[in-house]
């Protein structure tokens, strides 16, 4: 099903996936229209059926000798395995158990072993750090010495690539297992019990004997069809119980014309048959090394995104200028329902467990369960679990903003390159419970794979930049920060940085001056640039503390020279309060009466849209105080919590810039 891209000069191919919704289906044997409940039905008994034999698979063969012969990538012969996980679990002998009485075909068979042989293989790598970590394990595994992790990176195959907060998850799961048996594991086998590789169809393993996917003639760029061999019956007995059916699907509208759709993968969720259709499309190649404008993000808590444009000038002796005004993405009225979302849900989960245990203290004692404490927790399970998709759901739309953000600055700005910080390592714990709950929901890992996502589309690299010291030292003159509160804010904290330098002097918010040092370290370090084997992404690993000293950050001025009309731009907010002149008034307007000016306000059509504070209708508001959860009750949306600053287009000059009279500062000319 998988065709071939074709790709240009300076281009590569780029794998996405887009998931859409089966409908409706057609029987092609008897010719029955199949509703969305027949076809549910259908596409669970083969669910169920390759989730089966995928399963005993794995339980069969999860030990650490099995698992070491499968990634050592050859046979027992020495014959190099083949990519594909079913023909490589065929080479070594590995076959699945069908239940006696059911007719499987060969395909789905095949799909079950390369369900099966994907998550043996992806489980190796969780089995050589825990067995660097046996090899190395320290006499306090809650703290380690300096000497014990030098060890223990040394004993991994890529020590320098893991993140410290992965080790450490790994620690306390050993610790775990030592407290409950007295021993340490011998492998990831024991401290691990074997993964179930059910809950979904991999139709990639399959040739088109068992299923076909094309787009429809009638309407390509917005339909496809998939033909699809799925059982008439739970059990099926023969070949007659597997019949053809034809499903046709819209395509999701990001999905482009020209792409090249694979085979999709089959899921079920809540009563719909969802399709993660994968497809591949030529997209410029994003470069390493060689960028001069970039866009830089910092991460917060209370603001989620403050980031801005810097520039790496190309002189003898390059320098990083910056416009100055930054960029924010504020979601405070978001974590707010998310962080009510999770209280309910912690609330509901103690009821659940307290009903629980009423339930088996009845069995305990030889009492049949009370038939309304049972009718309560099924209520109360199916709640918890509508309150824990309303929280992924409302995740999900925050990180695809957040990264929409991201994206479209760059854009704006003519960025080649994207920087964000490195918290792989940052971990939700001794920083007080508030603290420790509000960085536990972030969602910074969901933001990056979107932003990713987006920008290689667009051929924009996303780098990881070390974040160690981009928050302690100035970005100007590297001198190290005192952090206090903001003058403008009574509340208390360490939002607020001042340099102590006397010939320096810079003061702004900590978040400013972090994404400054990231934008500043990521272009200076642009040559120190590697590419993650495991992912494809681009990141920097090392600091090199030479080139971190020379990485400041000079504030760019704009030249406000007057060379033409001003162009006239709305003000958004402001309303006349005088009256009009005599000459000027309506034909209907009475003696004293003043003229409003602009266009009339627009009011909510509704009293759940009513909004205390008078907003512009092209302005996106600011919370001037501390955010309130009125609009969530009342259900204004979620575009009424999140507040971001407008995008707006500032390409950078082609020319030099020139020196300024004072020494230490730089202007660039910048057509206003």
């Amino acid at each position: 099903m998988r065709r071939r891209v074709v790709v240009g000069e300076g281009e590569v191919q780029q794998v996405a996936a887009a998931c859409a919704r089966a409908l409706r289906g057609v029987d092609v044997v008897s010719g029955e229209q199949l509703d969305q409940a027949a076809l549910v039905e259908r596409a669970g008994w083969l669910t169920a059926l390759v989730g089966s034999l995928a399963s005993g698979a794995v339980r069969e063969h999860w030990n650490g000798t099995d698992l070491a012969q499968l990634a050592s990538g050859v046979d027992r012969s020495g014959i190099r395995l083949p990519s594909q996980g079913w023909m490589a679990l065929r080479r070594l002998g590995w076959t699945v158990t069908v239940p006696q009485g059911v007719y499987v075909p060969d395909r789905v068979v095949r799909i079950a072993q390369e369900q099966a042989g994907r998550v043996l293989r992806s489980a190796w790598w969780r089995a050589e750090v825990t067995a660097a970590l046996l090899a190395t394990w320290p006499a306090d595994p809650a703290r380690r010495t300096e000497a014990e992790w030098q060890a223990l990176r040394a004993a991994l195959p890529e020590g320098g690539v893991v993140a410290t907060s992965v080790l450490l998850a790994r620690t306390r799961q050993i610790a775990a297992f030592q407290a409950r048996h007295g021993r340490l594991p011998a492998d990831v086998t024991e401290c691990e019990s074997a993964p179930g590789a059910g809950g979904q169809v991999v139709l990639a393993a399959v040739d088109k004997q068992l299923a076909t996917l094309e787009r429809c003639p009638e309407d390509p760029a917005r339909y496809a069809v998939l033909t699809l061999r799925l059982p008439v019956r739970p059990d099926p007995a023969s070949r007659a119980d597997w019949h053809p059916v034809r499903v046709r699907f819209r395509l999701p509208p990001h999905v482009p014309a020209t792409a090249v759709l694979c085979a999709p993968t089959l899921r079920i969720r809540q009563g719909r048959l969802l399709l993660d259709v994968p497809y591949v499309q030529a997209v410029a190649k994003p470069e390493r090394a060689g960028h001069r404008t970039a866009v830089a993000f910092d991460w917060g808590l209370n603001t989620l995104l403050t980031g801005g444009t810097l520039h790496l000038t190309g002189e003898a002796q390059p320098r990083v200028l910056t416009d100055g005004p930054p960029v924010v993405f504020r979601a405070a009225g978001v974590l707010a329902k998310a962080d009510r979302l999770r209280t309910l849900g912690e609330h509901i989960a103690a009821r659940i467990g307290q009903l629980r245990t009423l339930i088996t203290s009845r069995q305990e004692r030889g009492m049949p369960p009370d038939p309304w404490l049972v009718a309560k927790l099924a209520v109360l399970e199916a709640e918890r679990d509508r309150v824990a998709r309303r929280r992924t759901r409302l995740n999900a739309a925050l990180a695809r903003a957040a990264a929409r953000f991201i994206v479209d600055h760059a854009i704006a700005a003519g960025a080649s390159v994207i920087h964000l910080e490195d918290l792989r390592d940052m971990q939700a714990r001794g920083k007080g419970r508030t603290l420790n709950t509000r960085l536990s929901q972030t969602v910074r890992g969901a933001i990056v794979t979107h932003v990713r996502h987006q920008a290689a589309t667009l051929g924009i690299a996303v780098v990881i930049v070390p974040p160690r010291g981009t928050s302690k030292y100035c970005p100007r003159c590297l001198t190290a920060f005192r952090h206090h509160k903001a003058p403008n804010d009574r509340a208390a904290g360490w939002a607020w940085a001042s340099c102590p330098n006397p010939a320096c002097g810079y003061s702004t918010g900590r978040d400013h001056a972090a994404w400054q040092r990231i934008g500043a370290r990521g272009l200076t370090h642009q040559h120190k640039t590697s590419v993650d084997r495991s992912n494809g992404t681009f990141v920097i690993r090392t600091v090199v503390e030479a080139l971190d000293r020379a990485s400041a950050v000079q504030q760019q001025t704009r030249d406000r020279t007057k060379s033409g009309p001003t162009a006239k731009r709305p003000v958004p907010g402001k309303r006349r309060r005088v009256p009009a002149p005599p000459g000027n008034r309506a034909p209907t307007a009475r003696p004293g009466d003043k003229r409003p000016a602009g266009r009339p306000p627009t009011h909510p059509t509704h009293s759940s849209q009513e909004r205390r504070r008078q907003q512009g209708p092209n302005t996106i508001g600011t919370p001037v105080r501390p955010h309130r959860p009125d609009g969530a009750r009342l259900g204004a949306g979620f575009h009424r919590h999140a507040h971001t600053t407008p995008v707006r287009r500032r390409p950078w000059p082609s020319h030099h810039p020139k020196r300024s009279r004072t020494p230490g500062i730089t202007q660039e000319t910048q057509a206003d």
